[in-house]
Order: C-alpha cells, then sequence, then structure tokens
C-alpha cells in the first residue's frame, strides 16, 4: 500500500512538473518565433500621407454635383420603360432565317438579297423596349414612333415599378413622335423646355432606359443645332435636330433631353456610329417639333403637316454670289413639283426665301419646320430674292402626301473632260428604270474623274445636271455646249438632281483652265 502510494505520488509530482515545462516552452517558442520572423511581417500597415481636399478648395465642383442630383432626382419619376409587343410579317426571302443568321441575308449584306428562298410566314410577333417621358398629370406620355410601331400591346414601367397598360394616341411617323397614354392622377411629370433658346455648350442630361439598363441617365452638353436629316430616304422629314455628348444608346429612344432648369427641351431619337454603339454623337428632336405635334396628337390623334412642293436649300458664303445675296441667309429654291403649291404660286427654281408671314426665314430648315407645322389650306405668304430683287409670293399649303411623284435617278454616256464629268441623254430606257418624274429634264451623270472639279462639287454617277448657270438644260449636249462656254477662270453653278432631291453645286474652275 506505501508502495502504491509511492508510485502514485511520483508520478503526480512528474505530471505537475511537466506543465510550468511545457507552458515555458511555448514561450520560448513563441519567443524565438518573434525575433526570427521577416521584417516584412513586422513592418507597419502603409498609410496615405495625403488628406482629402476640403469642402471649401470643391465647393463649385460640389454644388455642380448637387445641382445635378437635385435635378436627376427631379426627373426620374416620369421616366417610363415602354416594352411593345408588336406584329411584323416576314419577309419572303428570309422568312425562316433565324435572327443570328439574317444579317447575312439582308438588304445591304454581304450576299444581297438572294438568300434562301422561304415560304411566305403569317405576320411574326416581336418584343422591343424603348423610353418615354409623362407629359401631364394625368398620364399622356411622349415617346418615339419607331418604338410603338405595328404594335399590339404597350405596357409601361413607372420608376417606383408598377407596371401599367398603355393606350396608343396617335403617331407621326413624318418627325418619328407619338404619343401613349396610361390611366392616372397626379403622376410625376416633367415641364416643356424651349429648344430655340438653346445654346452650344450648355448642360443637358439624357434620360432612358439603353440596353435594357432602366431609368439611367447621363450627362453631356449641347453639342450643335439645326443638324439636318441624315436619312435621304424622304427628304420632306424636318431636321434642326440637337447635337449632344451626352450618351444615347439603344433604348434610349423617346427618352427626354432636358436642360438645366429640368425642363424637356429634346426627344432623343437616334445615334450616328460605326459599331452601333454611343461614339459621342446622339440627336434629339427639338421641343419647337415635338411640342406642336404632341399637341396635336392629343388633339386630333394624328398630324398632317403643310406642303409647298418645292425642293430647298441653304444659301451659302461659296453659292450667295450667284443668287444676288449679300449674305447667306435664306432658303434656295432647287426644284419645283409641276402643279404644286409652289408652282401655282409662282415659285421657281433659283428663288431665295427670305421671309415667311413676316418671319426671317434663315435657312432651308427653319422654311421646312415652319411650313410642316402648319395646317393644309393655310395660305402663307413668302417674301422672295428673285435676280436681286424682292417680291411677294403668295402659297396655299396642300397636305403632304396628297401628290406622291417618282424619285429616283440613275446615268450614261459622254461629257467634256474639263470639268471631270461625263453626262448622257436621260432615254425612255433609262426613264423607266429609274422611274423618274415625267417632267424631269436634263443630263444624266456617267462617271466622274477622280480629283476633278466633278468630284469635289460631290457629284457621282447617277446625278442628273438639271441646269447650268441658272439656265435649264435638256439633253447631254446642252450640258456640254453650257459648260464649255464658261469663261476660263470662271466658277461654274450647277443644278443636280439626285436620290430624290436637288441641290446647288459649285464647280471650281480647274486650274489653268
Amino acid at each position: 500500500m506505501r508502495k502504491w502510494i509511492s508510485q502514485t505520488w511520483s508520478k503526480a509530482t512528474a505530471r505537475t512538473l511537466a506543465v510550468p515545462v511545457i507552458a515555458l516552452a511555448l514561450v520560448l517558442s513563441v519567443a524565438t518565433f518573434e525575433a526570427a520572423k521577416p521584417t516584412v511581417a513586422r513592418a507597419a500597415v502603409p498609410e496615405p500621407t495625403q488628406t482629402p481636399l476640403d469642402d471649401n478648395s470643391i465647393g463649385a465642383l460640389l454644388s455642380l454635383d448637387k445641382a445635378m442630383e437635385t435635378l436627376a432626382a427631379r426627373v426620374t419619376p416620369a421616366i417610363v420603360n415602354v416594352a411593345v409587343t408588336s406584329k411584323v410579317k416576314a419577309e419572303n426571302s428570309d422568312g425562316q432565317i433565324p435572327d443570328n443568321m439574317r444579317q447575312f441575308f439582308g438588304p445591304g449584306s454581304p450576299f444581297g438579297q438572294f438568300g434562301p428562298q422561304m415560304r411566305p410566314q403569317q405576320p411574326q410577333i416581336e418584343h422591343g423596349i424603348g423610353s418615354g417621358v409623362i407629359i401631364s398629370p394625368d398620364g399622356y406620355i411622349v415617346t418615339n414612333n419607331h418604338v410603338v410601331d405595328g404594335s399590339v400591346d404597350i405596357r409601361v414601367t413607372m420608376s417606383d415599378r408598377r407596371v401599367m397598360t398603355a393606350k396608343l394616341i396617335g403617331t407621326d411617323p413624318l418627325t418619328d413622335l407619338a404619343v401613349i397614354k396610361v390611366d392616372g392622377t397626379n403622376l410625376p411629370n416633367v415641364p416643356w423646355g424651349d429648344s430655340t433658346q438653346l445654346h452650344p455648350g450648355q448642360t443637358v442630361l439624357a434620360f432612358g432606359n439603353p440596353l435594357g439598363f432602366r431609368f439611367t441617365v447621363t450627362r453631356g452638353i449641347v453639342s450643335a443645332l439645326n443638324r439636318a436629316n441624315p436619312y435621304n430616304g424622304d427628304p420632306r422629314k424636318p431636321g434642326q435636330f440637337i447635337q449632344t455628348d451626352a450618351a444615347i444608346n439603344q433604348g434610349n429612344s423617346g427618352g427626354p433631353l432636358v436642360n438645366a432648369h429640368g425642363e424637356v427641351i429634346g426627344i432623343n431619337t437616334f445615334l450616328i456610329s460605326q459599331n452601333g454603339g454611343f461614339s459621342g454623337m446622339g440627336f434629339a428632336i427639338p421641343t419647337q417639333i415635338v411640342r406642336p405635334t404632341v399637341e396635336t396628337l392629343i388633339k386630333d390623334g394624328k398630324v398632317t403637316h403643310g406642303y409647298m412642293g418645292i425642293g430647298i436649300n441653304d444659301v451659302t458664303p461659296e453659292n450667295s454670289k450667284f443668287f444676288d445675296m449679300k449674305s447667306a441667309n435664306g432658303a434656295v429654291v432647287t426644284q419645283v413639283e409641276a402643279g404644286s403649291p409652289g408652282a401655282k404660286g409662282g415659285l421657281k427654281v433659283g428663288d431665295v426665301i427670305t421671309g415667311l408671314d413676316g418671319k426671317p426665314v434663315n435657312g432651308a430648315g427653319d422654311l421646312q419646320v415652319e411650313v410642316g407645322q402648319k395646317r393644309p389650306g393655310t395660305k402663307i405668304a413668302l417674301e422672295v430674292m428673285r435676280d436681286g430683287k424682292s417680291v411677294q409670293v403668295p402659297v396655299t399649303l396642300e397636305a403632304m402626301g396628297a401628290r406622291d411623284a417618282d424619285k429616283s435617278v440613275e446615268a450614261k454616256e459622254d461629257g467634256k473632260p474639263r470639268w471631270g464629268v461625263g453626262v448622257g441623254d436621260i432615254t425612255p430606257d433609262v426613264r423607266e428604270q429609274i422611274q423618274a418624274p415625267r417632267d424631269l429634264s436634263g443630263a444624266v451623270v456617267e462617271r466622274v474623274l477622280p480629283g476633278s472639279s466633278a468630284d469635289n462639287a460631290g457629284l457621282q454617277p447617277g446625278d442628273v445636271i438639271v441646269s447650268v448657270n441658272r439656265k435649264s438644260v435638256e439633253s447631254a449636249s446642252e450640258v456640254q455646249k453650257a459648260l464649255s462656254t464658261v469663261p476660263k477662270g470662271q466658277d461654274a453653278l450647277v443644278l443636280v438632281w439626285s436620290n430624290g432631291g436637288s441641290t446647288f453645286r459649285v464647280l471650281h474652275a480647274p486650274e489653268g483652265a
């Protein structure tokens, strides 16, 4: 028993002594690690030595940020996402081609329109999205015509995520504007601004739903004003677009361009880009066109535009001397359609329209917008400069679309090398082929010598020379004769019909001729 107690005590003592020994070993190990630890591990975490800029030094920037935040918060509740279901008729040539292959078999594709020939299909359902802005507390919304074109169902998503069914009130394809409506009261809305008071450099914000990212706001400036209509398919379409560098992408269509006061000064409609994405050039329809169009759509459900039946261009510093103009202001008449209101009123090619109902006309865009906003049957008084003399021309407007003329041109044959242009007569076969109006006379351009006067003036095969130095020509021989009699060293003015419209071009005298 005593032996067992002694052994037990010895074991307990050994265990008791082992605890401090182990603890001491751990302390020594930690000390050794700390002593041997790499220098990097012992270094302090680096801290920046510079302090933030104080509010006083960036007060102007903070004020600008605060103003932009206030502006965005004010406008955003009135922005809507427009989701459209529409029916489209399938083309016979690509009726069953998958969407991701259409680029190879459509018009302008590498294979032209000669892809697989498929059976005609029934109208197909398409879904698209765009943007819009609420302009009244009872739910009237402005958007683009191309957003809702062909729609069978329109649904609007508000900024508070409410989804509402919208009714189509009216569309105007010419200006690419449309009005839809949702049922509601006291809805957030944005007031109209005056686009005629804009100046390049002013701050603007673009609102919309680009690429499916809802309720996006981008900031930029007014890059330019009164940009011409870039689409030559229908010269009757008004221009006067606002150009901005505020980012506009697919899906922004129909959203507002807003000034610093939170007023709508334009409706975003398209961008120009080489790759389909934003490249710093977005365009909006100015409210000087939008507001009267929208008000008429709300009142009547449609818009009927006034029409004179003439072609017009700007007077420029380069061509003003040919029209006896002291300044480059006004709209020069390049075409008068037979039997049109302009023809009945007595307008002539070469007339320069400088005023309308007592208001000055600065350019072709001004005149086009003013006439287009007037109702058919309206009598207008034009102030015209003709051969250096001021005359008054009364015109009674007709409805646009009441008369449709064929609008196409092509070319054939030879010409005088002095100006670098070859011309030919318009034969019956050519006229039929190009579907030219019966009253179109002149000579068609067959070829243009690179670097020549004609090339520098922008003439191309397919153009038609209608007059030389404001004298009408009926054939290729008359064009050749007229150009050959221009004194050496002097320029020539030619009226050219191209792509459905007429423009005056200046052929500069070639060196040594």
